[in-house]
């Protein structure tokens, strides 16, 4: 196994090839997995900083137990980057049935010509000056325009597209008519979890949050 980033060039004929990391989260174990993701988001890191972001001087490597990179000239020290994001599994009673349901999306970035479609959580990456909490509320309200009640944290996961750590909440519906964001999303709805549509795969907090939700109720994805 490689990646892109670091070893750009495979010998033809080697018998080597890239795996995504999409593929291999399935089949690693969970530790495994937290170490390519660590390896691809500071190898990724590595290659986008290379200049000072104050004076713009070539930066050099720190001493090799700090994980930074250091100007020479102004004495800047830059270290990886961590970009929080929310997601939330959003649940309510079905108010026909009783049953429970989740607020399943579809993104466009997941493409509309692959069926079945594939549908996720609401998620969404936290604003400067922000709390986690309040960038629930306010991703939902953007993107489905609806209100929440019983706001919990869950778990996390660090992701590495780009470099972000993924932070599991769930909640409950509390009030209005969903109304999608178009450029976000072609659509959503209250799925029963009888009755689920695609959803991403396992090993994806996500996945994890839909499975606890549907665990809950007795079923097992």
């Amino acid at each position: 196994m490689a990646h892109d980033i670091a070893l750009p060039i495979i010998a033809e004929g080697s018998g080597n090839a890239f795996v995504p990391y999409r593929q291999l989260i399935t089949q690693l174990p969970a530790a495994l997995s937290a170490q390519i993701s660590q390896a691809i988001q500071l190898l990724r890191w590595q290659t986008d900083t290379q200049f000072c972001s104050r004076c713009a001087s070539p930066v050099v490597h720190a001493t090799a137990d700090e994980r930074a990179m250091v100007c020479p000239v102004c004495r800047l020290r830059q270290y990886p980057r961590v970009q929080p994001c929310v997601i939330t599994a959003i649940t309510r009673p079905n108010p026909q049935t009783g049953e429970m349901q989740i607020l399943l999306a579809h993104h466009h970035r997941h493409g509309e010509q692959k069926r079945p479609l594939m549908y996720g959580l609401i998620a969404g990456f936290v604003e400067v000056g922000e709390s986690l909490e309040h960038a629930v509320v306010r991703e939902v309200a953007e993107e489905v325009n609806i209100s929440l009640s019983d706001i919990r944290y869950v778990s996390s996961q660090p992701w590495p597209f780009p470099s972000n750590l993924m932070l599991g909440f769930r909640a409950s519906y509390a009030a209005g008519d969903i109304v999608i964001q178009e450029d976000e999303l072609s659509h959503a709805d209250f799925f029963d979890l009888s009755n689920l549509p695609k959803i991403p795969f396992k090993g994806s907090i996500a996945y994890e949050l839909i499975a606890q939700v549907a665990h809950e109720q007795g079923i097992v994805l």
